[in-house]
């Protein structure tokens, strides 16, 4: 489909442009975060990626289905692994119609959204933890939105954890040699040998 989409809030939701409160993170605050592999794409494992704002499915469901239903028809069910949702509702009330949302605990990927259209199919989505920081959520929906995928949303996950700690464990020795006057550090016993006077 596109890379990323990210929606204007509604014009009813954004502040008065003469107002001070009226800033480009105002809207950006609550656009929505999806990532879709390519329209017409081979098959894969996940069929992209949703980066929601918290864990209330019931405030989240809304906006992700207005921008699916004109894409791949009305969505009528969602199901998820309640691992991660501390509530599942039974029904979401989105624009115009309800969606129910079941889940599944040993059969569903706990980082994963499944979407069913009752018309053309379904879908399965990686859900990108909100807390996640924003350049290991950009490569969570790349690699999720990659026609040519073969990962599941656990394997991302874990994937997208390890990198981290490398940035992290990279970073940190950086930091030391910076602090060092970019030399490495050395070993004190390893100075310079001391002279001794001779007998």
């Amino acid at each position: 489909m596109t890379a990323t989409i990210s929606l204007p809030p509604p014009l009813e939701d954004r502040p008065p442009s003469s107002s001070p409160s009226s800033s480009p993170s105002s809207s950006a605050s609550s656009a929505l975060r999806l990532s879709l592999a390519p329209a017409g794409s081979a098959p894969a494992l996940l069929d992209g990626a949703w980066w929601p704002r918290s864990r209330d499915l019931g405030a989240e469901l809304p906006a992700l289905t207005a921008v699916l239903d004109p894409l791949w028809g009305r969505i009528t069910r969602v199901t998820v692994n309640p691992v991660h949702w501390p509530v599942v509702p039974r029904k979401v009330p989105v624009a115009g119609h309800v969606v129910k949302v079941g889940w599944f605990r040993a059969e569903q990927d706990p980082h994963e959204l499944m979407l069913l259209s009752y018309h053309v199919g379904r879908w399965n989505l990686l859900v990108v933890p909100p807390q996640t920081p924003p350049a290991s959520a950009a490569w969570l929906m790349a690699a999720a939105s990659d026609p040519l995928g073969t990962s599941t949303a656990s394997r991302l996950m874990a994937e997208a954890a390890r990198l981290r700690t490398v940035a992290e464990t990279d970073l940190a020795v950086e930091e030391v040699r910076a602090s060092e006057g970019g030399h490495e550090a050395r070993d004190p016993a390893a100075a310079a040998p001391r002279r001794t006077r001779g007998r």
